[in-house]
């Protein structure tokens, strides 16, 4: 059960017009604060992750499960589960001896999962799997949604570091 404040956060990041990534990210960080105060454990980073985007879909953030092909049918069965629950009205009574067996067994785990090095690692392998049309495309709607929030003085010191960037770049190359 995610804690009040974390379901706070996300439902802010969905006023402010976030996505639900984003909002899914508290439900995330949520759960590395819990592996790393030793409330439970992770077998792996991707473990630790999984558990808070369920999370996050059964407490009803719009995150659809991931498309075919992009992972198991074992996970997206379970991703489209948890999605389902955080949809559907009302809760089904949670079963007690089942709710403490997984409980125990996450808490058999190790706590490496959520170390800065793990996560690190975790971050680096996922952004080089990016193509460089995924990364553009996530740059130009990062700046989309900063335009609204920013004067224009902050945009123009933001278009000149850009421009620099891109010559020290277009240098390298030649």
């Amino acid at each position: 059960m995610p804690e009040k404040k974390t379901i706070e956060r996300a439902k802010r990041d969905k006023r402010e017009g976030k996505s639900a990534s984003t909002q899914a990210g508290e439900f995330v960080r949520e759960t590395i604060e819990h592996i790393r105060q030793g409330k439970h454990g992770a077998r792996s980073t991707k473990q630790a992750i999984a558990i808070g985007l369920s999370k996050a879909r059964r407490a009803g953030v719009d995150l659809p499960p991931p498309k075919e092909g992009k992972t198991s049918e074992k996970t997206r069965r379970s991703a489209a589960s948890a999605y389902r629950a955080g949809h559907a009205g009302g809760h089904k009574k949670v079963n007690p001896r089942r709710s403490k067996a997984v409980t125990k067994a996450l808490q058999r785990e190790g706590h490496n999962a959520a170390s800065t090095r793990a996560l690190s690692r975790q971050a680096s392998q996922q952004a080089a799997k990016r193509t460089a049309a995924e990364k553009s495309a996530s740059a130009r709607k990062a700046a989309r949604t900063r335009l609204a929030h920013q004067t224009p003085v902050e945009r123009r010191a933001i278009a000149r570091k850009a421009a620099r960037t891109r010559k020290s770049h277009h240098a390298a190359q030649t």
